[in-house]
Parts: structure tokens; C-alpha cells; sequence
């Protein structure tokens, strides 16, 4: 059962973590250059926390929630098919995005230094908003479900959402900015695609709580598993990749593992 003395903090954790969209906005808009390093860092730190979460934590659980109903070989197996049936679910998702506007790509704080007033970009700008609201819906999801059955283990998710966020919330401003020549219309327009996160959380509550098991909660926890794990591999490590530091990345994805592996073993 979803533990409700949780549900404020899942609630502003999953807050908090949607309008990272809006922190990514202002960097663009405040700095003068791109710290490539610290964004591929970062971006690999978010997905070694996802990772490890994912199948050192979430899974585990999982398999022991629907264990209690299927026995430990059943439940194990109902584990892996929630695993894969939450990765179907968000790579539905991506491939519903048009691809020549598919806002998971690198972009830089330089690239405002063109010339803004481009309306032709505004459509662009807007069909990022969108794209990212589509795929914050799931994450979300992840993170409220996560928080619900250990605040602990929600703040590690939603950091780690947060800082997936801040390079998408440039990849809304930018375009949005060249279209208008308005940094206010592009940070609101950054900061309302990450309200999809709440609206997500929402959503879980209002359609799940009522009928929340502990085998619903252990295939919930296993579809969070899959769908951040393959956000990860899907968006966050070429993204870090993309910023064109390969190495830094892969020491933000270890790093991100030994701050969860610490974290766990020392609230255990």
C-alpha cells in the first residue's frame, strides 16, 4: 500500500524535480558559456543513480512484493515482465515523438548568441515543450511511486530526474527565445514542460491508491525500474556523450553509483 503520511513529500519531490526544466531555462539565459564537463558529468552521474537504484533497490523490492502472491520463482518472473512492459511503455512513448524534434539532444548556452526573432523556430520550440511534457508524464510516475514507498530513495530519484531535466528545459528555451526575442516566454514556456512531472504523480495517486496492492505495488516498482533505466540509456548517456566528454561521463556514472551504493548501505 502506498504510505500516505508520504504523500506531501512525493508530491514536492516530483514538483521539484519538473521545474529543474526551469533552472536549465535560466542557466541558458545567465551564463555566457557551457560547461560541457560538468553537464556530461552530471548527465552520467543522474544515469549511475537511476542504474543502480534501478537494480540494486527497485527490483529487489519488487521481486519481494510479488513473491508474497506468486512465490519467489513467480514473483521473480512477474518482476521481469513489469521490467520490460515499463520499458515498452516509455519507448512507445519516445517513438511517438517526431524524431527532427526530439528535444534529447545536446544543446549549448553559445547557441543563444545568434541572432533571436526566427518565427519559423517557435513551432520547433513548442513541439520540444511538448515532446518533454510527453516524457515527464512516466518520470513522474517514477518518482512519486518511488517517494511513496521510501522518501529516501524518492530524493535520490528525483535528483537524479532534476538534473535530466536542466538540459531540456535549454532545449525548450533556445528555440523558443529565437522565435520571440523574449526570455520570459521561453523560461515559462521551459518551466511549464516540466509540470507534466506533477500532473504524472497526480494521476498515480488519484488512479492507483484506491486500488493498491502489494503485487500492483511490486509491478509498479518494477515498471518505475524499467523506465529509468531505459532513460537512461536512451537519453541521458548520449546526451553526456554528446556534450563530447566520454570519459567524464562514464566517472559521473560511477560516481552516481558509489553515492547510491553509500547512501544505501548507511540508511540500511
Amino acid at each position: 500500500m502506498f504510505m500516505t503520511e508520504n504523500l506531501s513529500t512525493a508530491l514536492l519531490l516530483t514538483l521539484g524535480a519538473g521545474l529543474a526544466t526551469g533552472v536549465g531555462s535560466a542557466i541558458a539565459f545567465f551564463t555566457r558559456h557551457t560547461n560541457k564537463k560538468l553537464l556530461s558529468f552530471s548527465l552520467g552521474l543522474s544515469g549511475g543513480v537511476m542504474v543502480y537504484v534501478s537494480f540494486m533497490e527497485l527490483m529487489p523490492q519488487a521481486e519481494e512484493a510479488l513473491a508474497s502472491a506468486h512465490g519467489e520463482r513467480g514473483g521473480a518472473a512477474w518482476a521481469v515482465l513489469a521490467f520490460f512492459v515499463g520499458m515498452a511503455i516509455i519507448g512507445l512513448i519516445d517513438r511517438l515523438v517526431p524524431e527532427v524534434e526530439n528535444p534529447h539532444e545536446a544543446h549549448t548556452v553559445e547557441e543563444l548568441q545568434r541572432r533571436p526573432k526566427e518565427p519559423r523556430l517557435m513551432r520547433m520550440g513548442l513541439m520540444a515543450a511538448l515532446a518533454i511534457a510527453i516524457h515527464n508524464f512516466p518520470e513522474g510516475i517514477a518518482t512519486f511511486a518511488s517517494a511513496m514507498e521510501s522518501p529516501t530513495l524518492g530524493i535520490a530519484i528525483a535528483a537524479a530526474v532534476a538534473i535530466h531535466n536542466i538540459p531540456e528545459g535549454i532545449a525548450v528555451s533556445i528555440p523558443i527565445y529565437y522565435a520571440t526575442g523574449s526570455r520570459r516566454k521561453a523560461f515559462l514556456w521551459s518551466l511549464l514542460s516540466g509540470v507534466a512531472e506533477p500532473a504524472g504523480a497526480l494521476l498515480a495517486w488519484l488512479l492507483l491508491a484506491p486500488l493498491m496492492t502489494p503485487t500492483l505495488m511490486g509491478a509498479l516498482l518494477a515498471g518505475v525500474a524499467g523506465i529509468m533505466v531505459f532513460i537512461s540509456m536512451d537519453e541521458l548517456l548520449p546526451a553526456a556523450r554528446e556534450y563530447g566528454e566520454a570519459h567524464t561521463a562514464i566517472y559521473g556514472i560511477v560516481t552516481g553509483m558509489a553515492i547510491m551504493a553509500t547512501s544505501l548501505l548507511l540508511l540500511a
